[in-house]
C-alpha cells in the first residue's frame, strides 16, 4: 500500500497562536512590526520543505477590552504589518515556499486583488496564494465608513461574485498573447486578450487586468468554509481548504462532505487539499513537551484569560480566580452549543475560574503535546483515516514553535516517508500537487480546435 504524503503551511501570522506568547523570553514582543522576524519564521519553513506559509489578517483590531484592561495586557492581534507589503519582500529572500495570505472580500475591490496578488505571483515566481475571507467583526466595519458589518448572507452573496470576478480578470490574457514582435511591431496578440465586462448585483468591471503571465496561471485559491455555503464554495473553486475540527470522526465527515461536492463541479478529489489546523507542543521527552506548554500557560495574565471567557460568562474579574466557575452569569453567547459544552465540561470537571481560563486559553482547537514520534502518530493516523490531506501548522509561539517542528517532526515524518525531502517543483501550484492551471479562453479554444 501506498504511504499517502502531508501537505503542510506554516502559519506565521505574528508571534504566535497562544495568547501568552508576547511573554516568553524567547519571543521578540515587538516581532510583529520587525521584518526580520517574519523573515526568519518565513525561512524556517522552508528549510522544513513546507509547502506555504500562511498570514491570516484581520483590518482591524477585533478583540475587546473586556474585562477592562484585557486588551492592554495582550500582544494578540493588536499591531502588526500589512501582508500584502510584506510578502513581496519575503519573496526576494526566499525560492521554493508558497506564500499565502488572507484579503477580504467585504472590504476590497476584486480589480485590486487581482492586480496586487497577480503582481505577487509574478515577483515570488509562481508561489501566490490568495486566502479568501469575507470578515465579520464591527471593528472591521468601523474602519471602512460603516457603524456595523454587513448581513451574512449578503457577506457570501458578495464574496462569491468577488470570486467570479477576480478569477475572470486573471484570465484577461492567455499565456501566449504577448508576443513582443519588433519586426512587425506587434506587442501582443489581439485575438488573446479578453475583457471581462462583468456587470452583477455587487460588482460592474469591465477589464481586462493590467498584469499579466502569472507563472501559475492563477494564484492559488484558499479557502476556510465551515458553513454550507462556505464549502459549497469551497469545493467550486477553491485549491486549499483549511478546516478547525480536531477529532477524526469529525473531521472525516467534513472531508468527505466537501470532496463529494466537487463532482458535480467537474472536479476530482485532488483538486483540493484540505487542511485542518494543527497546534504541536514537542520535546525531546513527553515531560519536556509538557514543560513548555506549562511555561506559555503560567505567563498567561489573568485578565487576558479572563478575556477569553467574556462571551460565554460575561465579566468574572469580581470572582475568586481559584473559586468556581459561577453558572448563573451569562455573557452574550449564552445560546451557542459551544458555550453550552463547556458549562457541561464545567460541571463534570468541577473547574475553577483560573483552570477553566488556561484551559481555554492554552487549548487552541487540535493541539498535541509529545516526543516528535507521538505527534507523528497521530498525524499519521488522520492522513491514514483519509481524515485530511496534511495540516496547517499554527505553532503557539514564534520563532520557538516553528523552528521546533521543523527541527523535530519534520525529519521524523520524512524518515517515515510521509513529508518531502525536497520539492517537487518551483510553483506553489506544483508543490501541492494541483494540476496545470489553464485559461478558460485557451482552454475553449483547444476545445473547439478538437471538435
Amino acid at each position: 500500500m501506498t504511504k499517502r504524503m502531508m501537505k503542510l503551511g506554516m502559519s506565521i501570522r505574528g508571534i504566535g497562536y497562544h495568547p501568552a506568547a508576547w511573554l516568553h523570553p524567547d519571543v521578540p514582543a515587538d516581532g510583529t512590526l520587525r521584518f526580520e522576524h517574519y523573515l526568519h519564521n518565513a525561512q524556517t519553513a522552508e528549510r522544513g520543505k513546507c509547502d506555504l506559509i500562511f498570514f491570516a489578517d484581520g483590518i482591524g483590531i477585533r478583540e475587546r477590552d473586556a474585562p477592562r484592561g484585557s486588551l492592554a495586557r495582550s500582544g494578540y492581534e493588536i499591531v502588526e504589518m500589512e501582508p500584502m507589503t510584506l510578502l513581496p519582500a519575503i519573496a526576494a529572500r526566499t525560492e521554493r515556499i508558497g506564500l499565502v495570505t488572507t484579503a477580504s472580500t467585504t472590504y476590497n475591490e476584486p480589480f485590486h486583488i487581482a492586480r496586487k496578488f497577480a503582481t505577487l505571483d509574478l515577483i515570488s515566481k509562481g508561489r501566490a496564494g490568495w486566502n479568501i475571507v469575507t470578515s465579520w467583526s464591527e471593528a472591521e466595519a468601523k474602519n471602512f465608513n460603516r457603524e456595523e458589518h454587513l448581513d451574512y448572507d449578503t457577506r457570501y452573496e458578495r464574496a462569491e461574485e468577488f470570486v467570479e470576478v477576480v478569477t475572470g480578470l486573471w484570465d484577461s490574457w492567455e499565456d501566449d498573447a504577448f508576443i513582443y514582435d519588433r519586426a512587425s511591431k506587434v506587442f501582443y496578440d489581439e485575438t488573446k486578450m479578453h475583457v471581462l465586462n462583468h456587470r452583477g448585483k455587487h460588482f460592474q468591471v469591465r477589464g481586462p487586468l493590467n498584469v499579466a503571465g502569472m507563472p501559475q496561471g492563477r494564484p492559488v485559491l484558499v479557502q476556510a468554509g465551515a458553513s454550507d455555503q462556505g464549502r459549497e464554495i469551497a469545493a467550486a473553486t477553491a485549491d486549499v481548504l483549511y478546516a478547525m475540527q480536531s477529532d477524526i470522526p469529525a473531521m472525516r465527515a467534513y472531508y468527505v462532505d466537501v470532496k463529494q461536492r466537487m463532482e458535480k463541479y467537474g472536479r476530482d478529489w485532488d483538486d483540493l487539499k484540505i487542511l485542518p489546523g494543527l497546534r504541536p507542543i514537542v520535546g525531546r521527552t513527553q515531560a519536556e513537551a509538557q514543560a513548555k506548554f506549562d511555561q506559555l500557560q503560567d505567563l498567561l495574565d489573568p485578565l487576558v484569560g479572563l478575556a477569553r471567557l467574556h462571551g460565554a460568562f460575561g465579566d468574572l474579574s469580581g470572582y475568586p480566580l481559584d473559586g468556581p466557575v459561577p453558572l448563573d452569569v451569562l455573557g452574550p453567547n449564552e445560546m451557542r452549543s459551544g458555550t453550552e459544552r463547556l458549562r457541561e465540561r464545567i460541571k463534570r470537571e468541577n473547574m475553577t475560574i483560573r483552570e477553566l481560563y488556561k484551559s481555554v486559553a492554552g487549548g487552541g482547537g487540535f493541539h498535541l503535546i509529545g516526543t516528535a514520534s507521538q505527534i507523528a502518530d497521530t498525524m499519521e493516523e488522520w492522513i491514514d483515516a483519509e481524515a485530511c490531506d496534511g495540516f496547517n501548522i499554527t505553532p503557539t509561539h514564534l520563532p520557538g514553535g516553528c523552528e521546533d517542528f521543523v527541527n523535530f517532526i519534520t525529519p521524523e515524518l520524512q524518515r517515515r516517508e510521509r513529508f518531502r525531502k525536497e520539492y517537487e517543483g518551483s510553483t506553489l501550484r506544483e508543490n501541492l500537487g494541483l494540476k496545470p492551471y489553464v485559461n478558460r479562453y485557451a482552454r475553449a479554444r483547444r476545445l473547439k480546435a478538437a471538435e
